[in-house]
């Protein structure tokens, strides 16, 4: 039988250039984005860290952290938007088992 809802969880760090409005709007855009599809169960906001290595010439990005129910087609979509949007630098979507 198929599932219904999955639990996954989304890591995505964004250029830190974007200054503090610039992050805001984004971490709210992707959380919207999540609440209208599914639902979150927790967003964490890890701040500024250093990156393991340089992307795009960058030694630092802000990283968020979400937890969401959704149905198993959304993650995908979420994804594409996330790659697809200018000051996010990485994301990484991956089911959490149960």
């Amino acid at each position: 039988m198929a599932k219904i809802t999955g639990k996954y969880e989304v890591l995505y760090i964004i250029d830190p250039a974007q200054g503090e409005e610039g992050i805001a709007a984004l971490v709210e855009k992707f959380k919207a984005m999540v609440e209208a599809e599914g639902t979150l169960s927790s967003i964490d906001e890890w701040g500024k860290r250093r990156l393991a290595y340089p992307i795009n010439d960058l030694a630092e990005g802000y990283y968020v952290l979400m937890n969401f129910e959704s149905k198993p087609e959304f993650p995908a979509e979420l994804e594409r938007v996330l790659k697809i949007t200018d000051g996010i630098l990485r994301c990484l979507t991956t089911a959490v088992e149960e």
